[in-house]
């Protein structure tokens, strides 16, 4: 669906531990660096890595990052859950329309390919 490992991390350190939801994100951090970086050294070792489109996306991040943590930490934990909520919601909703699209194009294309063969 678009969402990883960390996304269910924070889920269930919230909703079923009642972990905070700052503690939560923060925990996921933790756990998503190190994974990270052995990706990146890995990508990098086998030239996977495009760096006229890594080093805007990797500076939009670094940016991306220190903004949206200055901001989560003066935000409510309730707003911040809903917040959440609304995000993972929003990113399985765009999911489920690409699978859906695709599926529709792939029943399409094998369709004309039988009215081809007959």
């Amino acid at each position: 669906m678009g969402m990883g490992g960390g996304t269910i991390l924070i889920l269930l350190l919230s909703i079923f531990m009642g972990v905070d939801q700052h503690i939560a994100q923060a925990t996921n951090l933790v756990f998503f660096i190190p994974t990270a970086i052995g990706a990146i050294v890995m990508g990098i070792k086998n030239k996977n890595v495009q760096w006229k489109l890594a080093i805007p996306i990797i500076l939009a991040g670094i940016i991306g990052a220190v903004i949206s943590s200055s901001i989560s930490t003066h935000i409510n934990v309730q707003l911040l859950r809903k917040l959440f909520g609304t995000f993972l919601l929003v990113i399985a909703s765009y999911e489920i329309v690409s699978w859906y699209k695709m599926y529709i194009k792939e029943k399409n294309r094998h369709t004309k390919k039988e009215n081809k063969i007959k």
